[in-house]
């Protein structure tokens, strides 16, 4: 007897899985083989998964640009990234990771050495805080600016290697 599909309201022969004008499932499957019976618990079926299934291979939560540039977000998920498994392995955000905490390493030793230079410029009645002021602020900036630089190219997919700090990183992501 004919029927009519659900989906497009087409006429069907009787029996038909699917609608031929639409190839919507209708429900009136032909001779469908029965559902396999229910098995005791514990019991070996055909459908279980093997006893000795592959290991499973950890992905990374985190795209591999995506991890380069949150390294690059102070020095803390530098150091995660170097720890954790995922991320320890690939070299691109090694590389990212490495470069970030020896540049932060960098800034830290010329912080301390333009305090110590400005803080004898301190001295300069009037002029030294000023002038002390303005290098501090721009020290600050380029920090920024640097830092922005180098979370761009890393979410841009790009190895971008700063001048000395960007050879140490790249020796260090290498050796694995």
């Amino acid at each position: 007897m004919p029927g009519f599909c659900p989906g497009c309201g087409a006429q069907i022969q009787a029996n038909v899985a699917f609608c031929p004008s639409c190839g919507r499932a209708t429900g009136q499957a032909a001779q469908a083989a029965p559902p396999p019976p229910p098995q005791a618990a514990g019991a070996p079926s055909a459908y279980a998964a093997p006893a000795a299934a592959a290991p499973v291979v950890a992905s990374a939560p985190l795209a591999d640009n995506i991890a380069g540039a949150l390294a690059y977000v102070t020095f803390i998920p530098a150091i995660l990234f170097l720890v954790m498994e995922p991320y320890n392995k690939n070299k691109f955000v090694r590389f990212h990771s490495f470069q970030c905490l020896f540049l932060t390493a960098v800034w830290v030793v010329l912080a301390v050495a333009l305090q110590i230079g400005i803080g004898i410029l301190g001295f300069i009645p009037f002029l030294g805080f000023y002038f002390w002021l303005m290098v501090w602020r721009l020290f600050r900036l380029a920090g920024l600016v640097l830092g922005i630089f180098l979370l761009w190219n890393a979410y841009q997919g790009k190895m971008f290697k700063l001048p000395i700090v960007g050879d140490l990183a790249e020796k260090q992501a290498n050796a694995i």
